[in-house]
């Protein structure tokens, strides 16, 4: 079974759809169905079944999956081990990242490590947190760079490494003239917010500050799934927002719109990358991960209160397994 066989199975096992496999793993819809057909007649047995929902799994399917999955696995830290024996560092990889993260702290970055490492091929996928996850798991991204709750550790995912590279402050935004400063958060809990949607790290924060007075958070004038599209939308005076500055910088400079005081606890998202466990891993991707936990974050939060509000300096850089 070669692992190119193994690789389009499961990615039509996980999708469900030949057309959405095929652009999962860069073929022609002919070639995705040409490469089962191969593998079914190489094990000698229907692999997949038509249902109304899509394409199901058969039960030789389902025996097969979880074995593609490990095969694969041992295929990927076995190539990583002859490449780090031979000192070979060459690969390419592929970073995860929210649009926020990719644009402010990705985009100016990753060219001085490109300079630095000109064998490395970086792609990059932006999307949001559940799906960074579902892409890591599936082995379609390398590491995923996202904001996470300082808790985050408490019930993860055994299978996945993480390491808090930093903290991203988050600002209390207003169209210019909406609103005066508040005194208290008492005077937020009668204002309107544009937010994000539930299960959000900045919904999060959001509505713990409230929690965390024993008030109610006030009720969102609009949930929205872009920081981009929340920064717009306050700056038409639909209501205020709570974002990480960075994604609002530029707005701010022009006066698109105004920072007002946070009267509580300092927020910061702590910024975290997020990658596989393997036994050996890839020379490309331990170097992508050991630079971006000393370059990547160029800026140092204003104060070390800051910080400590997501995450205990000691928690900051766990060894990386």
């Amino acid at each position: 079974m070669h692992p190119r066989l193994l690789k389009t199975f499961l990615a039509v096992a996980r999708n469900r759809n030949i057309t959405r496999a095929a652009e999962a793993v860069n073929l022609a819809q002919s070639s995705v169905s040409d490469q089962i057909q191969t593998l079914e007649a190489e094990l000698g047995a229907a692999l997949f079944t038509r249902s109304k929902a899509g394409l199901e799994l058969t039960p030789a399917g389902l025996a097969l999956k979880p074995i593609a999955e490990e095969l694969l696995r041992l295929d990927g830290e076995g190539r990583a081990a002859v490449l780090a024996a031979v000192g070979q560092t060459s690969g390419t990889l592929t970073i995860g990242a929210l649009e926020t993260i990719a644009s402010a702290r990705l985009a100016p970055w990753l060219p001085g490590f490109q300079a630095r490492h000109p064998d490395i091929a970086v792609r990059m996928k932006v999307s949001d947190s559940g799906t960074l996850r579902r892409l890591l798991e599936d082995g379609d991204i390398d590491v995923a760079f996202c904001f996470e709750r300082s808790d985050a550790e408490k019930g993860a995912d055994a299978r996945l490494a993480r390491r808090t590279i930093g903290a991203e402050p988050l600002v209390l935004v207003a169209a210019p003239g909406q609103v005066t400063a508040p005194r208290d958060l008492a005077d937020l809990a009668a204002l309107r917010f544009v937010v994000t949607e539930p299960g959000c790290i900045y919904r999060h924060m959001f509505d713990s500050a409230f929690a965390e007075a024993d008030m109610a958070p006030p009720k969102p004038a609009a949930e929205v799934g872009s920081i981009g599209a929340i920064a717009r939308l306050v700056a038409t005076g639909v209501g205020l927002g709570l974002i990480p500055r960075l994604a609002v910088s530029d707005a701010l400079a022009r006066g698109d719109l105004v920072e007002l005081p946070w009267p509580g606890r300092a927020q910061a998202a702590p910024l975290t990358m997020i990658w596989r466990r393997r036994r050996v891993q890839p020379p490309a991707l331990r170097q992508l991960l050991a630079a971006a936990r000393d370059t990547l974050m160029p800026e140092r939060l204003e104060t070390s209160s800051d910080i400590e509000s997501v995450n205990r300096p000691k928690a900051l850089f766990p060894n990386t397994p």
